[in-house]
């Protein structure tokens, strides 16, 4: 009896703090459970960063440098790489309202090789704006002659402004949620279960899809529990 060949999708992904990387851990479950094989490629800048950064100043000329798209140098990517995928993922955090540096190092310098004519979405981890990173993002993605689908978008769950207050303590190496004060609005750093929970469930959801020949574009990860709106974004994820 002939059988149907496993669908393939390539995860590349790039996480500092790990918040991108829990994830993609559950989104990857949710793909296997549907039958789809699934390649991760992790980013590694050659030198290696820093997280949290340490001290207000270092966080503060960080942000300033990647709102401008600072680029972050990368290792060569692995030869699982190579070869074609009927999906392309492309997960990192937002930095001042971009993308990663690794990533746009990534797209600089392996941009036209990978992603030219493949099937991508996108899936952001981030504080709260996200549409900027993705505007950029996609216009990088569609010179490098991708055609980009759809996007996955999980932004923290605080209100603002703690949750601005807080990743922006995080980062400088504070710990906002053990303040008697700001840790009443600001309970955690990142991500809770229930987003993590929905994103095996987007995994499952594109899994099937593309098993079952479903247009990708038309799949809702636009979810309540994924997006809450307000808020600002930068390093995070």
């Amino acid at each position: 009896m002939e059988t149907t060949a496993a669908k393939k999708i390539l995860i590349i992904c790039y996480s500092l703090s790990g918040q991108t990387s829990n994830l993609l851990a559950r989104l990857t479950n949710g793909l296997e459970s549907a039958g789809v094989t699934v390649t991760i490629e992790r980013l590694r800048p050659v030198k290696p960063l820093r997280f949290p950064f340490g001290s207000i100043r270092a966080t503060v000329i960080m942000m300033l440098l990647t709102f401008f798209r600072k680029r972050i140098p990368i290792a060569p990517l692995s030869d699982k790489c190579k070869g074609r995928f009927d999906l392309i993922i492309l997960a990192g955090p937002t930095w001042s309202y971009q993308p990663s540096g690794p990533v746009l190092s990534l797209l600089d310098r392996d941009g036209s090789t990978l992603f030219a004519n493949q099937t991508v979405i996108s899936l952001i981890s981030c504080r709260g704006y996200w549409r900027m990173h993705l505007i950029g993002l996609r216009a990088l993605l569609n010179k490098k002659g991708a055609s980009v689908v759809n996007r996955i978008v999980f932004t923290h769950p605080s209100r603002e402004p703690w949750r601005t207050i807080g990743v922006f303590m995080k980062i400088a190496g504070r710990s906002p949620e053990r303040s008697k004060f700001i840790g009443r609005y600001y309970p955690r750093y990142g991500h809770e279960k229930n987003q993590l929970e929905e994103a095996s469930r987007f995994g499952a959801m594109l899994g099937q899809a593309l098993i079952e020949g479903k247009d990708l574009a038309s799949l809702n990860f636009q979810t309540p529990l994924a997006i809450i709106r307000g808020g600002s974004s930068n390093q995070a994820g």
